[in-house]
């Protein structure tokens, strides 16, 4: 199930940093370059808490995903890679987590990717999957943080993130930074978990706020990690605000489209051409 929105009242219909750029070294050569976690706080100590979180429940963190979205989160993956039309595309991966999006970048043909995450346990996971995958070679792991990426302006074809944006500690900082380091008329995917809206947004909550960590904790043995998931949604822009602050960013043609009975949003959107 899946519906559209756009900024500025256009069309409408059918829907994770901190510090210097780290490079690990894989298993062949030294290439390298997830995701949430933590009680109230703010800055640095929240990055600090999510980083930890994400080290606690890596080992379990795709059985976790695939069991709790029913196995849906491999196609908005796809879908989202889909959206910046990744074939022959210099692609950053900026929240790489166990690196399914640069798999599946791979996967859709681009050229190269740079999968980076400010959780280096995340990354090790990430940089040994896409080994077994094939695919080590187009693809360089990073340990750095979104909102101050160690890049050159211009730098990429096309910038992508999946279940980034509720962690991070400065939104509008992260948005700069994608528009920054995007070539004109690059593309950019945000992917994340959103306010449900509608008549089945109690339903939607209920299954978010209670069962969600109930299935995180079981199959992680880490109930406080989970707990926090539901957490993550305090204070974060809704959908049609999310897509507002992309193009406070600089940012053009900005769309979202909603799964998930309106839970999970896909947010794309160019850097306008003539933008330097």
């Amino acid at each position: 199930m899946s519906t559209r929105g756009s900024v500025g009242g256009q069309e409408r219909g059918p829907e994770r940093g901190t510090g210097r750029h780290k490079v690990l070294p894989s298993p062949k050569k030294q290439r390298l370059a997830g995701s949430a976690g933590m009680p109230s706080a703010n800055g640095a100590e929240k990055a600090a808490q999510v980083r930890e979180m994400f080290a606690r429940i890596v080992s379990d963190y795709d059985t976790v995903n695939s069991v709790m979205t029913f196995g849906r989160d491999h196609a908005w993956r796809r879908a989202a890679v889909e959206a910046v039309a990744p074939s022959g595309a210099r692609v950053l991966d900026a929240a790489t987590g166990t690196g399914e999006l640069a798999s599946e970048l791979c996967r859709q043909g681009c050229a190269s990717v740079v999968a980076l995450d400010f959780c280096l346990d995340m990354v090790r996971v990430a940089r040994d999957k896409v080994e077994r995958r094939g695919a080590s070679e187009r693809v360089t792991f990073a340990g750095g943080d979104a909102q101050r990426l160690p890049f050159p302006d211009g730098a990429f074809d096309a910038v992508i993130n999946g279940f980034l944006m509720r962690n991070l500690t400065d939104i509008p900082a992260a948005l700069r930074e994608f528009h920054r380091v995007l070539k004109p008329g690059g593309r950019l995917a945000c992917l994340d978990v959103t306010h449900p809206p509608g008549l089945l947004r109690p339903l939607c909550l209920f299954y978010f706020d209670a069962i969600v960590p109930l299935i995180g904790g079981i199959l992680s043995g880490d109930f406080a990690a989970y707990r926090y998931l539901p957490r993550s949604l305090d204070g974060f822009p809704d959908a049609d605000r999310l897509a507002e602050m992309i193009a406070e960013a600089g940012l053009g043609e900005v769309n979202f489209q909603r799964f998930n009975f309106g839970m999970v949003a896909l947010h794309t959107a160019r850097k306008p051409l003539a933008s330097a």
